[in-house]
């Protein structure tokens, strides 16, 4: 595998912006799925995520880790307009790195699922009020872990902090109850069409600082929607399971690395458009990630 490191996607008042990319030894051109790292917006980086060789580039898959600002940076929409921008920058490189542009699709955790889902759910309009670039920004697949995607409520279900303010009011500017109207920009819930792409949700039930709800919340509206949505609740599982196992100790409230460690039957709620929705329970883990990138970005070649 070639791993081209601190790769520029983007100039910002800050200084650039940059990500890696992990490319696979297969014929090319390759699909491409974009990572978000967690850390509340206000903290980590791009080197944050699982392993990206032996779970999706070993299945052919190129994988990007992209940052964004964090809320000690700027506001938001500053790190939506970023990952659009490490999207548009992925579709226009494409030739560049042998990269499909028409098969990307976007991971995240905690706030990363956050951004990607928002990002998702955006990526048919081909500018955001007050964002510094445009053009094409879809994603043929979105796969979110525990993000939060009502930042009002998440603040008034969150059964623990971590300490001072809460992320939602650092991302913000202010507690999302008293700029409504921007935690509901904000808020991926607030954005979902017909237009959005297939999710792929997954959540530990034993969350105290994103409530399971708010995936429920998600999947319910992607499916009014008529967008295909699978929701997976991990028993026992608390946040942070996506993360690489050194990332964040704390073991009161994370769970790094514990689903590297050990898959889980998970119950499901699964919807297709125009098809009832299926409910059931089934083993998940990082492979499950993969069949659904290999289904929506390969047509299941991967």
């Amino acid at each position: 595998m070639q791993v081209r490191r601190d790769v520029v996607f983007a100039e910002r008042d800050g200084g650039p912006l940059l990500l890696d990319l992990v490319l696979p030894e297969t014929p090319r051109p390759a699909p491409v799925v974009l990572w978000l790292h967690g850390g509340g917006w206000f903290t980590g980086d791009r080197r944050m995520a699982p392993d990206l060789h032996r779970y999706f580039a070993a299945r052919g898959f190129a994988m990007a880790c992209a940052e964004y600002r964090l809320s000690g940076q700027a506001r938001f929409p500053a790190q939506l307009h970023d990952v659009r921008a490490a999207i548009r920058f992925l579709r226009r490189e494409a030739g560049r790195f042998g990269l499909d542009p028409a098969a990307i699709g976007l991971w995240g955790s905690s706030a990363g699922g956050h951004l990607a889902a928002l990002a998702g759910v955006c990526g048919h309009r081909e500018r955001l009020p007050g964002e510094p670039e445009s053009g094409p920004a879809q994603v043929a697949a979105v796969a979110e872990g525990y993000g939060p995607v009502d930042l009002a409520a998440v603040v008034d279900g969150a059964q623990v902090s971590l300490g001072g303010e809460p992320p939602e009011s650092r991302l913000l500017g202010g507690p999302p109850a008293e700029l409504p109207e921007l935690a509901r920009a904000a808020s991926p819930l607030t954005h979902i069409t017909p237009a959005a792409p297939p999710f792929q949700i997954a959540h530990g039930t034993a969350d105290v600082l994103v409530p399971p709800r708010q995936s429920e919340l998600l999947h319910e509206a992607l499916r009014a929607a008529g967008v295909e949505s699978a929701v997976h609740f991990l028993p026992g599982f608390r946040h942070g399971f996506l993360n690489p196992a050194a990332d964040f100790d704390r073991p009161d409230v994370m769970d790094s690395g514990r689903l590297a460690a050990e898959p889980v039957e998970a119950a499901f709620r699964r919807a297709a458009p125009g098809t009832a929705e299926v409910t059931g329970r089934a083993v998940f883990s990082f492979d499950t990630i993969g069949d659904f990138f290999a289904r929506h970005l390969t047509g299941g070649r991967a």
